[in-house]
């Protein structure tokens, strides 16, 4: 553990975190608000100014391993929306979002639930790896860390479904955004998550294995990201 704590001194704790914000604040600038990109972007900078304070105000104990998590985490969904092209296609996870973005039929919550989607679906399980990667450490060793994110997630959850929900209509057990959107929580994707990313460990060894594995699991996230973009009526 004396590797992480040298680590831990020497890191500027808010400052890895402040770029990530950095950067989301000047793409949040450069999208039109009804942009579902720009919708998950909103959440996800909520997000990662509660990281921020919770860094500032001494949250997390190994504050050098939670803002490395972090940033390594921010970073996949910063490349994957900032530097796609045809070149260099995005993840799969991430093209419904990309190419659903403008629908007039997709709902501003689905945007929303779609990027987290993808973000903890995907994202997540590689920046534990990252983390570990850069660290020195096992994915047992960045557990509370990435606990304390995901508590932070989950808590925001809520709060995500009740600033987007369209009106009244989705309390109906019948209305198909209610049915859709039912079918996914943001605790069971990340409980998925970190058993990826105790798999992509455990393979780490098997460079074959390993990119099977992680394509299988880009492509199943893109799967329900898809399904949670289903344009539905007025």
């Amino acid at each position: 553990m004396a590797h992480r704590e040298r680590f831990a001194e020497c890191t500027p704790a808010a400052g890895g975190v402040a770029a990530v914000l950095a950067r989301m604040r000047d793409l949040a600038g450069s999208w039109p608000a009804r942009d579902g990109v720009a919708v998950f972007n909103r959440v996800y900078l909520s997000v990662t100014e509660e990281v921020g304070r919770h860094v500032d105000d001494g949250g997390f104990p190994d504050a050098g391993t939670a803002v490395t998590l972090d940033v390594r985490f921010a970073e996949r969904y910063l490349t994957a929306v900032g530097t796609s092209s045809p070149e260099h296609p995005p993840p799969a996870c991430w093209r419904p979002l990309l190419q659903y973005r403008r629908h007039p039929g997709v709902r501003p919550l689905q945007f929303a639930l779609a990027g987290i989607n993808a973000h903890i679906g995907h994202d997540l399980a590689l920046a534990v790896v990252d983390t570990c990667r850069a660290l020195g450490c096992e994915p047992a060793d960045v557990e509370d860390e990435f606990d304390r994110v995901g508590d932070l997630l989950v808590s925001l959850e809520e709060r995500i479904r009740e600033d987007l929900m369209p009106g009244p209509d989705l309390l109906q057990i019948a209305d198909p955004l209610t049915h859709l959107l039912g079918s996914w929580t943001l605790e069971r994707a990340r409980d998925g998550a970190w058993a990826a990313a105790r798999a992509l460990w455990a393979l780490r060894g098997f460079p074959d294995v390993t990119e099977d594995f992680t394509r299988r699991l880009d492509t199943s996230v893109g799967l329900v990201g898809r399904m949670l973009l289903t344009p539905l009526p007025d």
